[in-house]
């Protein structure tokens, strides 16, 4: 046999000895498969685990979220962290928390408490008043339903009341309401009274959640990271490195807060001045520095040459690669909120349910 015969003859034995000892793709899970492994890994004592399942699983489906093991625990750890699988969980006292709330607003709004007071005294369909009906509101979904019957009742309620609904979170994630209703696009599922509504919902705050956890692109090398943007916003903890880095490279203080621009107004924030001290060494104007901080809520602020060059500057007065994602520095505000609670603290709460959901036989 001339060799490169014998050469080919070979080769071609090796391919097929390859091809026998590749292992078959897996065929994709259908809905039924991915609804059973969603039951197995939740909590024990879940009441309707099975609703639970089929709502989780739309929420990865219908938005082409992987349902591997870790992206299911890490949707049942923020369910359980938020409200221990209650798809509309009791406020303790929050009667008098939705008060001071709406007193807040009213305030900051300019609207004299006089009028809200006298608004509230306004007798409802049901016979009894506003403020009646608020003193005895016990789930976030029974307070904003008053509170839309209110503004859509008393005169002027929507010019004068419409922005001061207390309830911001609902749903058994506690999604932001406002996150919601500008993510609606692709929503699976027929909505009747509009998207707050179906925040409320079990399926419509799973899925929001879901949405607001998993659906954008990250380059974290955990999840922990993502429960902590869940709680402070998309890439809040990428953002928090980079201002480790900014305050790295000038020696300046900084909130790690992950919050790099203030869009609200044209007056530089704490981390935008922090970097005018480096325009020099950046060669950046401050035209140039702004306009690379507004990518600060997408991925492609890591290819921008202000983020690439504060690092460069960073890492070689750490003498090393500084972290790229950092845990934010953030102290909760809320009216639920009665102790002081960190971001960090939610991260790691949740990140804690995550491993025990990851511990579970599938």
């Amino acid at each position: 046999m001339h060799k490169y015969t014998r050469y080919s003859a070979i080769a071609a034995l090796l391919w097929l000895a390859g091809c026998a000892t590749k292992p078959p793709e897996q065929a994709p899970r259908g809905p039924d498969q991915i609804r059973a492994d969603i039951a197995r890994r939740l909590p024990a004592g879940v009441g309707d685990a099975g609703g639970w399942a089929r709502d989780i699983q739309v929420a990865f489906t219908s938005q082409d979220i992987p349902a591997t093991p870790a992206n299911v625990c890490a949707v049942i750890a923020v369910i359980g962290q938020e409200s221990g699988f209650h798809a509309d969980p009791a406020v303790p006292g929050l009667p008098k928390v939705a008060r001071e709330e709406i007193n807040r607003r009213a305030a900051s709004m300019h609207v004299p408490g006089m009028l809200v007071d006298a608004a509230l005294g306004i007798r409802s369909p049901n016979g009894k008043t506003y403020s009646q009906r608020l003193d005895t509101v016990r789930t976030e979904r029974d307070l904003s339903d008053m509170y839309e019957d209110f503004i859509g009742m008393v005169p002027m309620g929507r010019q004068l009341f419409g922005g001061l609904n207390p309830v911001h979170t609902a749903g058994p994630m506690q999604v932001g309401v406002a996150f919601a209703e500008a993510h609606a696009q692709g929503y699976p599922y027929s909505v009747q009274q509009g998207i707050r509504k179906e925040v409320f919902s079990r399926r419509g705050g799973i899925y929001f959640g879901t949405l607001h956890l998993l659906g954008y692109p990250a380059h974290y090398d955990t999840l922990l990271y993502r429960f902590a943007d869940y709680n402070a916003g998309w890439y809040a903890s990428r953002n928090a490195a980079f201002q480790n880095a900014v305050s790295r490279a000038t020696g300046i203080p900084l909130a790690l807060d992950g919050d790099v621009l203030r869009e609200d107004t044209i007056e530089p924030g704490e981390t935008e001045r922090a970097l005018r001290t480096l325009r020099s060494r950046l060669d950046m104007s401050e035209e140039a520095i702004r306009r690379d901080l507004r990518a600060g809520d997408r991925l492609d602020f890591e290819n921008t040459l202000l983020y690439r060059r504060v690092f460069g500057i960073a890492d070689k007065a750490a003498g090393a690669p500084l972290p790229r994602a950092t845990l934010p520095r953030i102290t909760l505000q809320s009216p639920k909120i009665t102790r002081t609670l960190t971001t960090a603290w939610f991260a790691e709460r949740v990140n804690t349910r995550w491993k025990e959901c990851m511990a579970r036989d599938a």
